[in-house]
């Protein structure tokens, strides 16, 4: 793959992370409780790891990686972080899309194969 896919998709990840994570720090932070700001806080902290983790990954030019493992961190962000934000915001409005509950561990699952898979690629 790529490895300017991999940094243009871990910049987006990165930039978006850091307005999110202002927007819940500064305007969502008088109406969320402790708990929703912290959820909301682990969603903004494991994207912007995962976006480093996509940048490392495409700046070392000497990598060819497998597609997968873009996928599964892509993925991964996804469903994990933006299911922890619509989660909140939906709670926040008084309509929490409980649908959304089970998505989270899935992209959590996406985390933990992007890993197994990089580390995999090494050994």
């Amino acid at each position: 793959m790529n490895p300017s896919t991999f940094i243009l998709t871990g910049a987006f990840f990165g930039l978006f992370s850091v307005i999110l994570g202002a927007f819940g720090a500064h305007a969502l932070k008088k109406v969320l409780t402790p708990d929703q700001q912290h959820s909301f806080e682990v969603g903004v902290r494991y994207q912007m790891y995962h976006a480093i983790v996509l940048l490392a990954l495409g700046l070392n030019t000497n990598l060819a990686l497998p597609a997968a493992i873009f996928w599964c961190f892509t993925i991964g962000i996804m469903l994990f972080s933006f299911s922890i934000y619509g989660l909140i915001l939906s709670d926040m409005k008084g309509n929490k899309l409980k649908i959304l509950g089970p998505v989270t561990p899935v992209g959590g699952l996406l985390f933990v194969a992007g890993w197994i898979l990089l580390i995999l690629h090494f050994i």
